[in-house]
């Protein structure tokens, strides 16, 4: 019998399943369910543009649907599948994404009383209303804790945990006080299927705790009960409801349950790993190793590197994180990020150009590529900055916004296109350049997620401006082969599974025959606007910028003018 691991990978919109082929790594079958919630998925208020919530019923219609259907779509494929040889299970969630629970860890958000109530919901990872508990926790933080600011980049996110939860706390107690603990949704999911849904018995992600709760084993696990209490004594009360130990991915979090099973159509008693956030997953899914650069580019991007534990590394100001563990075991994870890229391009699209002849959105994108692809750098004159939904790394700063520079009366929709994507490709290139000024080498790149895959004009930008050749992963799937690939690990190689990640990746991950490799010509001239780029991105993101901002419209037309000929 053949040996398979399942991935499920939680998205922002949907969520998939992939059944991968552990002797040769080919995917033969993908099955997507999006969520019926909200739009596209989620839950939002008209009356508040930072809040992003999401249905704890979505996940588990997701669940209930994508498996069966990956299963069905396996068996059509492969004449010889046999779902029994599905020896792990991986999962990946988006993160911060957590959930108020009740003593049983059951979803607040599915209880009748709650129903209608927004903070009883999934706060999803791109939720940003709790951005004024983040200012307070840092700023407490960088008095009494520094060290566990210094962790995470010197600044605490409104996309994380304790300011979530704090702020959920301020806006509605009654949510906080009926809810027994809060968990993360990469938590979740592997509880749900193991039956381990009780926070004693629950088994909690170093990746999600390191990355997004101040969990560090240095000052043993999460923040300590009297830096908690100094922000709210509810706070530090909930502590005792929450965890004391987070393990890595390479564990499994329990069985798959007899009631689970039914429900998938696979047998009972599968190993199911311990969760993690989807962009670390897609990391794994792309190969990740030491000096190899991977950007998962979607809605937003996450960025990350790995390094061996035992090597010495240095804090690093404005990454989202440094954590023993929370991409592979025994190596530190870096990881970095914008808030939007993929979402950039869709507000440029629904919001600035909306389409009344049906036409599909990536006919559209195909179509200004083409139109965008004609210009040389320069051409049309604009310059944006890339924080439509603020800015992850390397300022932290959820309160600051997109800005387009340069246009005129004539300035046509493709341009503005293509401005934005150098944009998102100028932040990319500021990440890689402080990453590289804390002794962390960049040797190669390798991009996933759809972007990456549909995108070959992006593509061609990203080399450019970076100055580095762009590889591709493989699958299209990065994310749900990285989980199965933990689901593999768990399940061990007597069981037809693997002992190590190096040996599953050695199988499961590869590039694309194409590299997109930077035009020296076009590189010469993003280096100019890079510095032009940088000079509004220190203007309007820092406090101790000084100077004069007058000669950039001047430049950029200079610019313009000498590309037009």
């Amino acid at each position: 019998m053949k040996h398979y691991a399942l991935g499920l990978d939680y998205g922002t919109n949907s969520v998939r399943c992939v059944v991968v082929d552990l002797s040769d790594g080919c995917e033969i079958a993908t099955a997507v369910f999006d969520y019926p919630s909200g739009k596209q998925g989620i839950l939002l208020d008209a009356s508040d543009p930072n809040l992003a919530r999401q249905h704890p019923a979505d996940y588990i219609k997701g669940l209930e649907s994508v498996v069966p259907s990956a299963l069905e779509q396996a068996r059509d494929a492969t004449p010889d599948f046999d779902g029994r040889g599905v020896v792990g299970i991986g999962v990946d969630t988006t993160g911060s994404t957590p959930l108020p629970v009740d003593a049983q860890g059951n979803p607040l958000g599915l209880n009748p009383e709650f129903a209608d109530n927004l903070n009883a919901m999934a706060w999803l990872w791109k939720d940003h209303t709790s951005h004024a508990e983040a200012d307070r926790i840092t700023a407490y933080a960088a008095r009494e804790r520094p060290q566990y600011l210094a962790k995470c980049g010197g600044v605490y996110s409104s996309e994380w945990f304790w300011s979530k939860i704090w702020h959920c706390l301020n806006v509605d107690p009654v949510v906080f006080d009926a809810a027994d603990g809060f968990v993360e949704l990469c938590d979740y999911i592997p509880a749900l299927l193991t039956g381990t849904t009780d926070r004693r018995f629950m088994a909690r992600s170093i990746c999600a705790a390191g990355h997004k709760a101040m969990y560090c084993d240095e000052w043993g696990g999460l923040p300590d009960k009297t830096f908690l209490d100094g922000l709210d004594p509810a706070l530090g009360r909930l502590r005792g409801h929450l965890y004391e130990r987070a393990v890595t991915s390479d564990q499994a979090a329990g069985m798959l349950t007899h009631e689970w099973a039914d429900k998938l159509g696979l047998p009972a008693g599968i190993p199911v790993a311990v969760g993690a956030l989807d962009a670390h997953m897609g990391a794994v899914g792309a190969g990740i190793r030491e000096g190899v650069l991977v950007k998962i580019l979607g809605t937003s991007t996450c960025d990350l590197l790995v390094i061996p534990a035992d090597r010495q590394l240095a804090d690093i100001p404005g990454v989202c994180g440094i954590v023993k563990g929370s991409v592979l075991p025994d190596y530190y994870a870096i990881e970095a990020g914008q808030s939007a890229v993929g979402d950039i391009f869709l507000w440029l699209l629904h919001c600035l150009a909306p389409d009344t002849g049906g036409v599909p959105d990536g006919e559209r994108f195909r179509r200004l590529g083409e139109e965008a692809a004609r210009q040389k750098p320069g051409e049309h004159g604009l310059l944006a900055l890339d924080w439509n939904n603020g800015n992850r790394t390397v300022l932290t700063d959820v309160r600051l916004g997109g800005l387009l520079l340069g246009q005129t009366l004539r300035t046509e929709l493709h341009e503005v296109y293509r401005a934005l994507v150098e944009a998102t490709a100028f932040g990319g290139l500021t990440i890689m350049r402080r990453i590289e000024q804390y002794g962390v080498p960049i040797r190669e790149v390798v991009n996933c997620g759809g972007l990456a895959v549909k995108n070959p004009f992006l593509m061609q930008i990203y080399a450019d401006i970076s100055g580095r050749p762009m590889k591709v992963a493989r699958s299209d799937q990065t994310c749900a082969v990285g989980a199965a690939i933990y689901g593999a690990v768990v399940a061990g190689a007597e069981a037809g599974g693997y002992d190590r990640i190096a040996a599953a990746q050695d199988v499961m991950c590869s590039v694309r025959e194409r590299v997109y490799t930077p035009i020296a010509g076009n590189a010469a001239v993003y280096a100019r606007l890079y510095e032009l780029y940088r000079t509004l991105h220190d203007a309007f993101g820092t406090r101790d910028w000084q100077g004069n901002l007058f000669s950039i419209m001047k430049d950029l037309i200079a610019l313009r003018e000498q590309q037009r000929g």
